[in-house]
């Protein structure tokens, strides 16, 4: 019973302090530790198996749209950063530099590697001689490393995991085609895979890739109202190519630049996932990427329990080799009510019961964690009836993040009604931007929020700045950010 005690304990409910519960549930549910260093953590195998799952369907993607994998240098030579100066100018804060090596003091500072731009453009110097070899669509999966001052596990830490598409084009149109496709590409992976729905846009110039020509975001409400950036995919014009001298002979034989674009998702959408769908209970992970989409728990007297847990084994036997990720907890030291307990906290999707009398009748007990409906199906049709919840949990968890991103979402005319609306509850604001970086920060220096984006899709569009009154230029997604 003492060990029943020190699991199950109480989690520190969302209303009352939600960054406290974020800190409690990945704790607790055992995605992450901290490390001696500070802003690192440690990926525990639940945390990391999510970022697997995650990992492996993007890859999947990738390739489907045609690019393959790379690896790139960790060390880049700070003389790199020099020749791409807005790029430089927005990293340098972040930096951290190796000075010396083997007793000696480098020639030349080594950036560790907070994003790969400047080497990757070094090497396509090297591989682009002709039109013939365009498009280059290499992908990297890698960590990277920005010194950031404030952290939270996942979400934002100085080491952090993530890809890094970059691509080498002819023209500016093929590589918009590719900016877009990538956007595209994250939306249907973060919306269907993740279940959590996202707004498309266009980045504010202030808000754009440190050297991009465009940057293109998708951005997500978390359950306390505030945003994060879940994705992003840049155009980078000529202005890494010109830096690097990235050319090409046309088709009429004529030096020319190259195109090229950036695109990228990280660990961060671990986080996104946790505070966009956990509850009071804890976890809350869609099926598609639940490291255990079933846990299977027998239950029953002591003198059931070698025939209960043989056909629980035989049930696990049936739906693993139809791909299903699922686990068996038969141990005998715990109550079922707190295997129950623990494996909501922990967001597995689906609990499967199966005690003597469940045995009798050819039946077992699902139960959703998401809706906490429990089903009696037969165990002839058991696979079928976990496919069918699992998918029906899946729906179900993108429309309750979709409904709750709707009744958290405003319109608003000017910025006291902005003030008003997040000083009451915390969400996005559609409001009119005149296109002034004067404006956009007075609304960041006056309410905390910062534009998301500006939509492809707005809920309306509206006609003058929230700030100045003047024509608006574009409709803007503003929110309090992680």
């Amino acid at each position: 019973m003492s060990k029943e005690k020190g699991f199950v304990t109480e989690i520190t409910p969302q209303s009352e302090d939600f960054s406290r519960w974020y800190i409690d549930v990945i704790k607790k549910a055992e995605l992450m530790d901290y490390s001696p260093v500070r802003g690192c953590i440690v990926f525990r195998p639940e945390g990391y198996e999510l970022w697997e799952n995650m990992q492996r369907e993007l890859d999947a993607k990738f390739k489907e749209t045609g690019h393959r994998n790379a690896y790139f240098p960790l060390f880049i030579p700070e003389s790199f950063f020099q020749k791409e100066k807005e790029h430089v100018e927005g990293f340098n804060p972040e930096l951290p530099w190796v000075t010396e090596a083997a007793g000696e003091k480098l020639e030349e500072r080594l950036a560790i590697r907070p994003t790969s731009e400047t080497m990757i453009g070094h090497m396509y110097a090297k591989w682009i001689q002709s039109y013939r070899d365009l498009p280059v669509l290499i992908n990297q999966w890698a960590n990277v490393v920005r010194w950031e001052k404030r952290t939270l596990p996942f979400l934002r830490t100085s080491e952090f995991l993530w890809q890094e598409g970059h691509t080498a084009h002819e023209n500016e149109e093929e590589a918009r085609q590719e900016t877009m496709q990538m956007l595209d590409v994250y939306t249907n992976f973060v919306e269907n895979f993740l279940a959590i729905p996202v707004i498309k846009g266009e980045k504010t110039p202030s808000e754009r890739f440190a050297g991009a020509v465009d940057t293109y975001s998708i951005e997500a409400m978390m359950k306390d109202g505030r945003a994060v950036q879940a994705g992003t995919s840049h155009y980078l014009g000529t202005k890494f190519a010109v830096a690097f001298d990235i050319k090409y002979l046309d088709r009429e034989n004529t030096l020319q630049f190259c195109h090229t674009t950036s695109w990228g998702v990280s660990t961060r959408l671990i986080g996104a996932l946790i505070m966009v769908h956990g509850d009071d209970r804890g976890l809350a992970l869609p099926p598609k990427v639940a490291p255990t989409q079933v846990i299977m728990i027998p239950i029953g007297p002591a003198k059931t329990r070698d025939q209960v847990v043989g056909r629980v084994d035989e049930l696990y036997a049936e739906l693993k080799k139809a791909g299903v990720r699922v686990r068996v907890d038969d141990r005998s030291d715990v109550s079922p009510g707190w295997k129950f307990n623990e494996y909501e906290m922990r967001g597995v999707p689906l609990r499967l019961e199966l005690g003597p009398r469940d045995m009798e009748n050819g039946v077992v007990v699902l139960v959703s964690r998401i809706t906490g409906e429990k089903r009696i199906v037969q165990q002839d049709n058991l696979l079928e009836e976990v496919q069918r919840m699992l998918d029906e949990t899946q729906t179900e968890m993108y429309e309750r993040a979709k409904s709750f991103r709707e009744s958290n979402s405003r319109t608003v005319e000017t910025l006291d009604e902005m003030k008003s609306f997040l000083e009451e509850q915390r969400g996005f604001v559609e409001a009119g931007w005149c296109g002034s970086e004067a404006c956009e920060k007075q609304v960041k220096e006056e309410t905390g929020a910062t534009s998301r984006n500006i939509p492809f899709a707005p809920s309306a569009q509206k006609s003058t700045c929230l700030v100045c009154g003047d024509a608006a230029k574009h409709t803007v997604v503003f929110a309090r950010a992680y």
